[in-house]
Formats: C-alpha cells, structure tokens, sequence
C-alpha cells in the first residue's frame, strides 16, 4: 500500500510546541507517524514564509521540524497561484486569508492526498472541503481530503484514550 502524501499546513507546527492546545498531543503522535514512516509529510515555501513570523527561538524551533521530520518543502508556483485565484474569487477562502488558499492550492497541484491543519475558520472547514473539491473537479485536478490530526493519525494513544 502506497504511503499517504500528506501537506502539513502552518497551525500543526506550532501545535507541535503549544502544549496547552487542546490537540498538542495529536498533533506530536502525527509527526511520530511521519517519523515512523507512515506517512510521506510535505509542506510549501508559504509555510516557511509564515513561520519565520513568530519569534525568533519559536520560528527557529519550527523550522528545524523540517529537517528533523524529513519534510519536503514544495514551491508555490504559479499554477498554485492560479488556482488560489479561483478560491479566492469564488469566495471560498477571503482575500485576507489568501495564505490558506495557498496551502490548498500547493498540495492540489502537487496531487496530494491529504491537507491536515488545525485551522478551522478557512481550511478545516465543510464549506472549504466541498468548494474546493468542485473547484478543483472542474479544473482537471482531483479533489483533496482536509483533515485535522486526529482525524488522520492511526494511533489509538491520544490524549483522548
């Protein structure tokens, strides 16, 4: 069975240190399954980006999540800007959030399968996980699956068991 290539989107970093957020620990047993291999973990320059906005010690610290979990980092493209566009203009994602239209876009183009955040205002959302697939149907590419870290991890050992 093909490992699941997953996007790893901006807020799983920082749940990765955050441990008084109510998915810390599923977010820690995520990048465990990673290391473990099974999982095949990717994130985008526009995470990066975002990372090297906090503090110094915590971008730092993030950063080095990378290299310690082996995580591909994809370019965001101009095909990746195209269908951002669409998002944004179809009003699934609001202007003001234009990242998180990226983060889908990058693992769409990229032919993920699975987007797991913690973001749920914009990604981690019904709406978004229905317009995007329409979206994405009707521009030749296949839909992709947005989840968040429970709901992705194979663990039964969780902060909820």
């Amino acid at each position: 069975m093909r490992k699941q290539r997953i996007y790893l989107e901006t807020t799983l970093f920082n749940y990765y240190f955050d441990t008084d957020r109510d998915a810390h620990a599923d977010t820690v047993t995520l990048f465990k399954e990673i290391a473990a291999g099974k999982f095949e973990a990717f994130t985008s320059d526009a995470v990066i980006d975002e990372l090297t906005k906090a503090p110094a010690d915590k971008s730092t610290a993030m950063l080095a999540l990378m290299d310690e979990y082996s995580i591909t980092i994809l370019p965001v493209t101009d095909e990746a800007r195209r269908l951002t566009g669409i998002y944004l203009s179809g009003g699934i994602i609001p202007q003001k959030y234009e990242t998180d239209g990226i983060h889908i876009a990058v693992a769409t183009v990229n032919k993920l399968d699975v987007i797991v955040s913690m973001n749920f205002r914009h990604i981690v959302k019904w709406k978004t996980i229905q317009m995007t697939r329409t979206v994405n149907i009707n521009n030749g590419y296949r839909p992709i699956e947005i989840f968040s870290p429970m709901e992705v991890i194979e663990s039964e050992k969780t902060q909820y068991n």
